[in-house]
């Protein structure tokens, strides 16, 4: 059994505030960075850092360490606070045309702090599994499987939709790179 196990263990058993802040310690950096990248400023991204955390051990009595692991399971309710979060600023979302494809990996261009500003705004419009998928490749790093195994879906599916959008922010921010 692995430490983060004793830890979840002891939180569902004996409601150890210990072990909770064991958990929230290991992980506190890693999901302040990820919803840093996302957020407008560095308050709104602690704040968001603590409401995820607040829910996570809120929720960890439906954790299923069968299902996910547990990094997987918290950054899903992390990329999900996130959309919520900035859903109440753009609540418009845009569909993407199954027939369209890109090819090659357009993170690697996106080096500009503007134009990733302009570009987070333009995929909030879209829909939270699109944006997801985008928040878990860009922001947390996650490879194509990583992503599948978080949001359970299949890989081939993750990437069209991300290739889908890379595309599509292609099209749109092409000129301004």
């Amino acid at each position: 059994m692995t430490q983060e196990q004793k830890w979840i263990k002891a939180v569902l058993r004996r409601g150890s505030k210990d072990a909770a802040d064991q958990l929230v310690r290991s992980y506190y950096d890693a999901v302040y960075t990820f919803v840093y990248h996302q957020m407008s400023s560095p308050e709104n991204a602690m704040d968001l850092t603590q409401v995820i955390f607040i829910a996570a051990l809120r929720s960890l009595p439906t954790y299923d360490a069968k299902k996910a692991g547990f990094r997987t399971w918290l950054y899903r309710i992390a990329t999900n606070k996130v959309i919520d979060a900035r859903r109440k600023v753009r609540p418009i979302t845009v569909a993407i045309d199954e027939e369209e494809i890109a090819e090659g990996d357009f993170s690697d261009g996106v080096l500009n702090r503007e134009l990733l500003g302009r570009i987070e705004e333009y995929v909030s419009l879209f829909d939270p599994h699109i944006q997801s998928i985008f928040r878990l490749r860009i922001y947390a790093d996650y490879s194509f499987p990583e992503i599948a195994e978080t949001l359970s879906q299949p890989e081939a599916k993750i990437k069209a939709q991300y290739y889908r959008l890379m595309k599509r922010v292609r099209e749109e921010f092409d000129n301004h790179a």
